[in-house]
């Protein structure tokens, strides 16, 4: 079975999306539709921006979701059997699926993108990528950081077996970094991020983008969606609302979405959108399945 992945911030660089644009007269005009929606040349910085500049996070949400929707769009006899996407990633997959607008799509990603960069503002914080440790350790030695600290310290991208991002406020992942090495950790590497992510510091954002999720039209998706939250596949329409309004919060499950879509037929992953990143974590997660770029 076909499944396609979308992923999510992080895999920005200089110059994504300038091939659709110059060669498909359809990405074009999506494209020009979208510097329209947002009211800011973005074409002009995801094909001309520096690395600093697609950093902004009003602009790498926005800018990856064009590239992959844009790119899957493009792709003749698409028919995907089941899709997911990493985090900011599952906009993406629910547009190529069918079950969001391509226009309230990309409303939704602005919204989530200010709605983030606010809470972001509003409660300094960050995140750390801890490798070869387990999940089970990473998660137990956060809970003894919150305790001990009553910081905010939680697990909050299953990104593969042995990489595992943690998430929350400056002291807390400072201090967890340390007690991550001392539990055998290879590494706890601090992150260049704006904030915590996927943890409870997001919870500004989820509030804001709630209001906008469940007035925003969505249809059953052509196929089912594997989300964040759950790792499950669904196609209810109030089941993907929930969701989706919950992830801010919530953990990235990858490692656990993956496993359940091979455990559910997936024997190809494409990855659709700029980058590799996801064709690396699906080897790492699931070495039988096979992997694709568009």
């Amino acid at each position: 079975m076909k499944a396609y992945v979308f992923p999510g911030q992080g895999a920005q660089f200089s110059g994504m999306g300038k091939g659709l644009y110059e060669t498909s007269e359809k990405a074009k005009a999506l494209f020009d539709q979208a510097n329209e929606i947002l009211g800011f040349d973005i074409t002009k910085i995801m094909f001309e921006g520096t690395d600093e500049e697609l950093k902004q996070t009003n602009v790498t949400q926005p800018a990856v979701f064009l590239h992959s929707v844009i790119m899957a769009s493009t792709i003749e006899d698409f028919k995907p059997e089941m899709v997911a996407g990493h985090s900011l990633g599952e906009f993406s997959a629910l547009v190529a699926a069918g079950a969001l607008s391509f226009e309230d799509g990309l409303r939704l990603v602005a919204k989530r993108a200010a709605a983030m960069q606010k809470a972001c503002e509003l409660n300094p914080s960050t995140m750390a990528a801890v490798l070869n440790l387990s999940d089970e350790k990473v998660e137990e030695v956060c809970a003894q950081v919150a305790a001990d600290t009553g910081e905010v310290v939680v697990a909050a991208n299953y990104n593969c077996p042995g990489q595992l991002v943690i998430s929350g406020s400056i002291e807390g992942i400072n201090i967890a970094c340390e007690k991550m090495k001392e539990a055998g950790a290879k590494r706890a590497l601090v992150l260049q991020v704006g904030g915590a992510f996927h943890s409870p510091l997001m919870e500004p954002a989820r509030e804001e983008l709630a209001e906008a999720i469940k007035n925003t039209a969505i249809k059953p998706p052509v196929c089912p969606i594997y989300q964040n939250v759950n790792a499950q596949p669904s196609q209810d329409v109030e089941v993907i609302k929930a969701n989706l309004i919950a992830q801010l919060t919530a953990p990235v499950r990858w490692t656990q979405s993956v496993q359940n879509m091979v455990s559910g037929g997936a024997t190809l992953f494409t990855e659709c959108g700029p980058g590799k990143v996801l064709q690396g974590l699906v080897k790492k997660i699931a070495p039988e399945a096979e992997t694709a770029g568009v």
